[in-house]
């Protein structure tokens, strides 16, 4: 018996007990009579025996117990090991099994795996790091769930391919919300009869209804040009290997029209709730349409992937949402105490120009403001000497250090010529104000200035000049404009358009028109727009080392241990494309800051924005670019030929 049982039954208390009885037995002899204590004494020893002889029972007794209980577990954890559906191994220093359960042969159809290394019966093991303790694997087509003890070198094999079954088909069958827009509906039954237009319409939407129910998707009508999609993640997985195929059948469907009509679809997915999905989807499609349409957002959770975008955005010709902006652009200027106007790092002639007009802005509000600016680069060289000369707005341009000391919580910042945070020349301005304005004309990514009280993001614009140009023409009939001012903002338009050579529309010309017409100085803007003769040598040498790539796609490198500037990369990118033959080109080289530079044009028929994309950039359809750290040029090639590889494969998301 165990000490503590054997103390709780023959314990002090009955030794006591026991004695104590002695002691009345032993006075009963010498105050009473001695037979009644001889009877005393006997029944206690009696009694004392009795107790005695009893805990050797219940000891015994225990003990026979207790060993059949052992036996008993042991037998069950036998059956457990060998009867369970868990596979166990164990396996030496050298990783060969020393001893396995049954479950194991069930596993692997094999008799006996003792003796063999563990890899080989196993080799999706080799995947699991050595001090990993719990992961999945998949062997002869079912899933498992590994419990690895490194110490132990035990490894634990449970079966959960029914339960990964369930969980897919539960996700399958989750809820996607999405919203189908036809983007430029009006402005292509603009001019038709009533019976053409219907006839369009009703073409386009049975394209669209077949596509639903070839889908299993359930459509519905809300207005004349959107519509709301329900399906499952399950049609959504389709949808996107098919690359939303109905993008290219609308699009095909129409192209004899002068202006085809394009989709643009929002689709949300990965949430719970249906209010989120909704919001999701409304706020996917506005990507898209931000991105120039003709293409689908899908919002899973936190990510958003985008499909199709192969074709430029049609330019509006309706000026109501410029004249809106203008005027809530003053108002908002007239509700600050400062306006703070800030473009993208190594900013361009467009930014630069874009400013300028933004700042003239400011002043036909009466309100104070300043542009800012902590360098100069080749590109604004130029036009920031005749600023420095200018009567005036070379005391409008401060440093972000002095723009963070200005700004306060009534301070309005102006973002131009870029929407991301992390392009902006200094991204503490975007926490330090509270009022954001965000006037640009690149097609929207992923990457997006948190809650702007303003946004004027229009892809059909050529140039965030022309878009600024607009708002002047709004800004007050009396508006004068001084003559580097106005060459500035025609300057901007001529280097984004390539002397309007590239996405120039009706609105570009009329831009240009009013500038021109401001006192705008074409002569003034080749002199600021000049080459350095030394630059035109190294643009040159870049074209120089030049390669074809499958058939049409010019790839130009510089060389590994040399820096060129971001406009030179620029203007080699736009020389190769004058060449013969050349759809697209890619000039990869590194720039002063260390960072390797890749500029990507093409005519429009290859879109160069989803390769740039690929590698964390961005742009338009037919000019863009990205930054790579800690890479070398060789590198970047590589990687942008793999990706251009699956751009031809049709893979390229």
């Amino acid at each position: 018996m165990l000490k503590f049982l054997a103390k709780r039954w023959f314990g002090s208390h009955i030794i006591l007990a026991l004695g104590f009885c002695a002691l009345a037995a032993g006075l009963l002899a010498v105050y009473v009579n001695w037979v009644f204590a001889i009877i005393g004494f006997v029944v206690v020893a009696s009694s004392g025996y009795l107790a005695f002889h009893n805990q050797l029972l219940i000891r015994d007794e225990m003990e026979t117990y207790i060993s059949t209980l052992s036996h008993r577990i042991k037998k069950a954890g036998d059956g457990v090991v060998n009867e369970l559906p868990i596979g166990i191994v164990l396996y030496n220093e050298d990783k060969v099994i020393e001893w396995h359960n049954p479950y194991l042969q069930h596993m692997t159809e094999k008799d006996s795996l003792i003796g063999e290394s563990l890899l080989d019966v196993f080799p999706p093991l080799t995947e699991i790091k050595e001090d990993q303790q719990k992961a999945e694997i998949t062997y002869r087509k079912r899933i498992y769930e590994i419990l690895h003890r490194p110490e132990e070198r035990l490894l634990y094999f449970t079966d959960i391919t029914d339960y990964k079954e369930l969980q897919m088909h539960y996700e399958e069958e989750k809820l996607v919300l999405a919203i189908v827009h036809l983007d430029n509906l009006d402005e292509v039954a603009k001019g038709m009869d009533e019976q053409s237009r219907s006839l369009l319409l009703t073409n386009v939407t049975g394209a669209i209804t077949k596509w639903a129910h070839q889908y299993g998707i359930y459509l519905r009508r809300f207005s004349s040009d959107k519509f709301l999609a329900v399906f499952d993640q399950g049609t959504l997985h389709q949808l996107e290997a098919t690359r939303f195929d109905i993008l290219d059948v609308v699009r095909e469907m129409t192209n004899k029209n002068k202006i085809p009509i394009t989709l643009s679809i929002g689709v949300g997915a990965g949430s719970d709730t249906v209010i989120e999905l909704g919001e999701m989807a409304q706020s996917s499609l506005d990507v898209a349409l931000g991105r120039g349409g003709d293409q689908a957002a899908v919002k899973f959770r936190d990510k958003i992937t985008f499909y199709g975008g192969k074709s430029n955005a049609v330019e509006k010709r309706n000026r109501v949402r410029a004249r809106v902006i203008s005027h809530a652009l003053r108002d908002l200027m007239l509700e600050s105490d400062l306006v703070l106007i800030m473009g993208h790092k190594m900013p361009d002639m467009d930014a630069i120009g874009a400013a300028i007009g933004v700042l003239k802005a400011v002043h036909a509000a009466e309100k104070q403001g300043y542009i800012v600016l902590d360098e100069s680069n080749p590109a604004i060289e130029r036009l920031m000497q005749e600023v420095e000369e200018h009567e005036y707005l070379g005391d409008y341009f401060v440093s972000s250090d002095q723009a963070l000391q200005m700004a306060t919580k009534r301070t309005l910042l102006v973002v131009v010529d870029t929407h991301r945070p992390s392009m902006v020349i200094e991204p503490r301005l975007l926490n330090v104000t509270h009022k954001v304005v965000l006037i640009d004309h690149h097609r929207r990514s992923q990457e997006f200035i948190s809650d702007p009280v303003l946004i004027y993001l229009e892809p059909y614009a050529s140039s965030t000049s022309e878009l600024v140009t607009e708002l002047l023409q709004y800004q007050g009939d009396n508006l004068a404009l001084d003559v580097l001012e106005a060459t500035a903002l025609l300057a901007g338009i001529v280097v984004d358009t390539k002397s309007f050579a590239f996405r120039t529309g009706s609105r570009t010309f009329e831009a240009a028109s009013f500038l021109r017409r401001k006192g705008a100085d074409t002569a003034l803007v080749q002199v600021l727009l000049k080459e350095d003769l030394h630059q035109y040598i190294r643009r040159a040498e870049i074209v120089q080392h030049t390669e074809v790539f499958c058939g049409s796609i010019a790839i130009a490198r510089g060389k590994e241990d040399e820096t060129y500037g971001q406009l030179l990369i620029a203007q080699a990118a736009d020389t190769l494309l004058t060449m013969a033959g050349i759809e697209a080109s890619f000039v990869v080289c590194r720039r002063p800051d260390g960072l390797v530079s890749i500029s990507a044009r093409s005519l429009g028929d290859f879109n160069v924005q989803l390769v740039m994309e690929q590698m964390g950039g961005g742009g338009h359809l037919n000019n863009a670019a990205t930054q790579l750290k800690d890479v070398t040029v060789s590198e970047a090639v590589a990687q942008l030929k793999e990706i251009l590889k699956n751009y031809q494969g049709g893979k390229l998301k």
